[in-house]
């Protein structure tokens, strides 16, 4: 039993102290990866540990203030801005962080990529003119502090989605820049949002096809969502109100459900001495109902269309890096082709008067795909247009843009004698149907300067004039409702043009 007991005893002891050896034997330990830059495609752009896909992360960071500008960046053109008195500001102040993320990985296909740039903005409240029992109809400021609510509130934060997109064997699917557009958009001197004349920025959904046919030749097809980019106002004339007529809306809105995305072809020419490129786009206006429910009947639908030219010279002989860039377009029934959505659609601007009898003046219009009254067909609105810039460069720390815009437009006839009726009756306009033309011109000139001490940080100041050429016969007054959003008493008001002058102060640090 003794003999037995020892056994085992020493057994569980050799057991012992050979686990003890072996947990003391070193272990091979696992492969660090470390992060490999990847020169596939550019500066940048590193490989995702353990995978085969690259990745690039930019982006910047921004502060902004104007003054005479209610928002960020435009002059005012309409609403509290246009009203000119105490109730508009006098400065807006805005601060964005922007994030883009960009992959990009290798395949039999070809190179499959993946795009999204978010942005988080704060931008300064303002009097909202929304309020209900105060002096002037409001209590409150736009926007929400966190913390904050109704009374007090002096600001409020989004986020925004600008792209977020695929591309793959030529395709593009998800939300990218119009294939209408040319590269720099509605910025071709890389500065103020709200120009005429040219397809704009803002990314819109869609599903496109783009061959690439060398030497820099490239052809796009896409179908692009209509409802949010490329749409701006069908008007029901019948609809037409007083307050809506005082803010340059010539009905009521009537625009339906999406039956059809817009159709875009571009074909564009991108070589060493700069850039050619021509688009078209087919845009089908579909309105709702010409009454309050579906008995009351409706207009057919009507395609409109849109064609652009864009041209940029490059590296011209005035300066290194100097730059012109030019674009017309031409609409009928599709006008977001030329009143991209950062620029205004209705216009109500006011001054001092110039007749007797009138308490101020005031610049009407409103911009629209088409119109029509019950129990007729739309009448399409035709626009056209043109803006551009011209860079130069002083030094490579210093560069200056002039840039202008300038969009139209004009009703046809039977169009007029809705949108007059509506004015002449409600409005009572002093000069009659003779003297009404809802048509009008509306330009921007301006210019920038920047300043760059160190690489990616700019600071810039950026001038805006804008000016409203309405039709209505010289010295005609309308009568105007009270406006307690904007403190306009009801009163005689002169039709007459108008302007007005923003600047952008702002500084950028991009990564």
């Amino acid at each position: 039993m003794k003999l037995t007991r020892s056994l085992i005893l020493g057994s569980a002891a050799m057991f012992v102290g050979g686990s003890a050896q072996a947990a003391d034997l070193p272990v091979k330990a696992k492969a660090i990866e470390y992060v490999k830059i990847c020169s596939l495609y550019g500066a940048g752009f590193y490989y995702i540990p353990g995978s085969d896909t690259c990745i690039k992360l930019g982006g910047y960071l921004r502060a902004n203030t104007t003054l005479g500008a209610q928002g960020v960046w435009v002059a005012p053109t309409g609403g509290l801005g246009g009203a000119h008195n105490r109730l508009s500001n006098y400065y807006t102040s805005q601060s964005r962080f922007d994030l883009n993320v960009d992959t990009r990985t290798a395949t039999e296909y070809g190179v499959v990529r993946t795009y999204a740039e978010l942005a988080f903005t704060w931008t300064a409240g303002g009097y909202n003119g929304a309020g209900s029992t105060a002096i002037n109809g409001a209590t409150s400021y736009s926007g929400n502090a966190t913390g904050a609510s109704g009374s007090g509130a002096i600001a409020g934060g989004s986020l925004a989605v600008y792209y977020a997109f695929i591309q793959f064997a030529g395709f593009t699917i998800g939300r990218a820049q119009s294939q209408f557009s040319s590269p720099w958009t509605n910025y071709p001197g890389n500065g103020y949002d709200g120009l005429p004349g040219g397809g704009g920025w803002e990314a819109v959904n869609q599903f496109a096809y783009t061959a690439d046919f060398g030497q820099g030749i490239t052809a796009s097809f896409s179908a692009e969502d209509q409802v949010i980019r490329n749409t701006t106002n069908i008007w029901n004339v019948s609809g037409a109100t007083a307050a809506g007529l005082a803010a340059g809306t010539y009905g009521a809105g009537d625009i339906g459900g999406s039956r059809a995305p817009d159709l875009v072809a571009m074909l564009r020419v991108d070589q060493a001495w700069g850039l050619f490129q021509a688009s078209v786009a087919a845009h089908d206006n579909h309105a709702g109902y010409y009454g309050v429910d579906e008995t009351t009947g409706h207009p057919g639908d009507k395609w409109g269309w849109a064609g652009q030219l864009a041209l940029s010279i490059k590296n011209i002989p005035t300066g290194v890096g100097d730059t012109i860039n030019v674009q017309g377009v031409y609409t009928n029934g599709a006008s977001g082709y030329n009143f991209q959505p950062y620029g205004p659609y209705t216009f109500a601007l006011y001054r001092g008067a110039g007749v007797p009898g009138a308490y101020q003046s005031v610049g009407l219009a409103g911009v629209s795909d088409s119109v029509f009254v019950a129990g007729a067909g739309q009448q399409l609105t035709t626009s056209y247009g043109f803006n551009g810039a011209y860079t130069h460069n002083w030094n490579p720390n210093w560069n200056t843009s002039v840039f202008g815009g300038w969009g139209a437009i004009r009703y046809n006839d039977t169009a007029k004698g809705y949108i007059c009726g509506a004015v002449v009756t409600t409005l009572a306009l002093s000069s009659g149907l003779a003297g009404c033309n809802p048509d009008f011109n509306y330009s921007v000139v301006g210019t920038a300067t920047r300043w760059t001490p160190v690489k990616s940080l700019t600071f810039s100041a950026e001038l805006a004039y804008v000016m409203l050429d309405q039709k209505y016969a010289s010295g005609s007054t309308v009568a105007l409702p009270v406006q307690a959003g904007v403190a306009k008493p009801g009163a005689a008001y002169e039709l007459k043009d108008q302007n007005s002058l923003a600047l952008l102060l702002r500084a950028q640090r991009n990564w």
